[in-house]
């Protein structure tokens, strides 16, 4: 038996493409954790993964090459007894049955606290699943059948994974600081992301994208 199978501390491989967003969570978790791997890319992530192979790992639904469902199709084949657990921005429709679908344990927004966050990590570790508070009843009334998730469609396949994240959070009213500081990107960037993303959508307004992702149940 290992020691974290005796409750000790977990091995965790961090996986954002962010190294601010990475830094700041191994600040909160690593005196509770053994983060044993970083990475910013899928294919950075299943490799760490496949040299390290953690108990757990914190995993961004959005990254490039292929975002989260790529590396948890390529982990779950090779490696079905590493867990993941999503750790995102986003609590859109698409984005948490997503990555539920293709395996994940469970999915927390990236507000959660670290106390919460090594609670969630222990959970995961332990075999349960694990959500957000407000995305709890959500995945079990998708799973049921009771609400019917939004589906990529030919317009939001149009956008980078950047440009989604910027357009929900946009549509939800933040403003072009406020996304900025969430996403670790200047304000300019965000800038040049929202007109690119009404011009791929041809639309004229902030408030037509809002009313454009309500529409299609993105925020």
């Amino acid at each position: 038996m290992t020691e974290s199978e005796k409750g000790g501390r977990r091995r965790v491989v961090l996986v954002d493409d962010h190294a601010m967003f990475r830094s700041g969570v191994r600040a909160e978790i690593a005196g509770a954790v053994d983060i044993v791997g970083e990475a910013g890319d899928a294919d950075e992530a299943v490799a760490v993964i496949a040299a390290t192979l953690p108990e757990v790992v914190l995993l961004d639904v959005h990254l490039p090459g292929g975002g989260g469902q790529e590396v948890l199709r390529r982990v779950g084949t090779r490696h079905p007894e590493v867990r993941c657990l999503a750790l995102s921005v986003s609590d859109a429709a698409e984005d948490v049955i997503g990555v539920i679908r293709a395996g994940a344990r469970g999915y927390v927004t990236k507000n959660i606290s670290g106390p919460e966050l090594i609670d969630a990590i222990g959970r995961v570790a332990a075999g349960d699943a694990v959500f957000s508070p407000r995305l709890a009843g959500f995945v079990l009334d998708a799973f049921a059948g009771h609400v019917e998730v939004a589906q990529v469609d030919t317009d939001l396949d149009r956008l980078t994974e950047r440009e989604r994240e910027v357009m929900r959070l946009i549509a939800r009213g933040y403003a072009y600081k406020e996304v900025a500081k969430e996403l670790f990107i200047s304000p300019k960037t965000v800038e040049t992301h929202v007109s690119s993303v009404l011009r791929k959508l041809q639309l004229s307004s902030r408030h037509e994208l809002t009313r454009w992702a309500s529409d299609r149940r993105l925020i």
